[in-house]
């Protein structure tokens, strides 16, 4: 399954979250990200923390939604959006048909520079517990209505703790 996962700059959530869903789902997701104004660069601390967790990151780059909307770019089944609220974010939309669910995380870029281990692990956090919620289906075997149901319940579950 791909899932492209969106956010405005593509720095720091969506980064945490295409490591997640890639390297976590033993092979069963295939997750890119993009952003709709990428920064253009990684943010430092998505790299420190990644790394630190083991993942390898020496392809992570900030990119521009653009190059998903290609013809040779891979067909996307899903996609998340993990823009924050309380920035007034505005998040992307992605035209077409995959199925769309929003997955918000406050934008732990945003925080000060003293407090960026702890908004990143916090948002690391919040993804890998929605990720894990979504490894714990079959969601292969989903048709797309089921796939919808379950993304956006996984959000709405978390959104209420």
């Amino acid at each position: 399954m791909n899932i492209l996962v969106l956010c405005t700059g593509n720095s720091a959530r969506s980064i945490l979250l295409e490591h997640i869903l890639t390297h976590k789902s033993a092979g069963r997701i295939r997750a890119f990200s993009a952003g709709s104004n990428p920064t253009g660069q990684v943010h430092p601390q998505s790299l420190t923390l990644l790394t630190r967790r083991g993942y390898d990151v020496s392809a992570a780059r900030s990119k521009s939604w653009d190059e998903f909307a290609l013809p040779d770019a891979p067909e996307m089944d899903a996609v998340i959006t993990v823009c924050g609220s309380a920035a007034d974010e505005v998040c992307p939309v992605w035209p077409g048909a995959p199925t769309r669910a929003h997955w918000g995380v406050e934008d732990p870029a945003r925080a000060a520079e003293r407090d960026w281990q702890q908004a990143f692990e916090t948002a690391y956090d919040a993804l890998n517990a929605r990720a894990e919620a979504l490894f714990a289906q079959p969601f292969e075997t989903y048709d797309r209505a089921e796939l919808q149901s379950a993304l956006s319940k996984i959000e709405t579950d978390f959104h209420a703790q």
